[in-house]
């Protein structure tokens, strides 16, 4: 099939990549365009992995204010002033603000969930799993199932993104930094709630 520069433009509309990235796509999925989306998303995907290392030194501060008693500060950083600048990053550090209002989380990642909390709540659910008189393996995988869940209450990048529950918070995070090309990374955040 012959892939036609209308067709490159429209993917490239419909998924923000790069021409020659789009061409390549549409090449590689001889001209199916959903399929040319996947494979963008998922050599994206890839990418981002690679720029994980990478220096982020730049970004912003996100905000939101919601009803006048709830207010949210996030740092978000990307690699250059001018990723840092466009919309699709200005969008993310105001959704983050907005997920960090709504969800309550207590830390950006589960490597900042200090290991002596991280103590306290396996032993918690290790007696609530001692109660049920299951064989000690399975106690052992109920408590660690519920260390997961207390991730996704208490970690920012664990937590079902607000606008997509079926997504976390990190993929949305990994999807915004496939389509800006740079490393991005949410640095802290702090939550002030009227009264507190």
């Amino acid at each position: 099939m012959e892939i036609t520069a209308k067709m490159v433009g429209d993917l490239r509309e419909k998924s923000g990549a790069g021409m020659m990235d789009c061409k390549k796509a549409l090449n590689e999925t001889q001209g199916d365009v959903e399929k040319a989306m996947v494979w963008l998303r998922e050599k994206g995907m890839a990418q981002v992995a690679k720029r994980s290392g990478r220096s982020a030194n730049q970004g912003v501060i996100g905000s939101y204010v919601h009803s006048g008693k709830v207010g949210v500060l996030i740092e978000v950083n990307c690699e250059t002033d001018f990723v840092g600048k466009t919309d699709d990053f200005q969008n993310l550090a105001k959704e983050l603000a907005m997920q960090v209002a709504a969800s309550m989380p207590k830390y950006v990642s589960r490597e900042e969930v200090p290991a002596a909390e991280l103590d306290k709540e396996r032993e918690i659910y290790l007696n609530e799993a001692k109660q049920s008189g299951k064989p000690e393996a399975v106690q052992a995988k109920i408590a660690e199932g519920k260390i997961e869940s207390y991730y996704k209450q208490v970690c920012l990048l664990d937590q079902p993104y607000i606008r997509e529950p079926k997504k976390s918070v990190k993929q949305y995070v990994t999807e915004v930094a496939a389509k800006v090309g740079e490393n991005v990374v949410v640095k802290r955040f702090a939550r002030l709630q009227l009264g507190e």
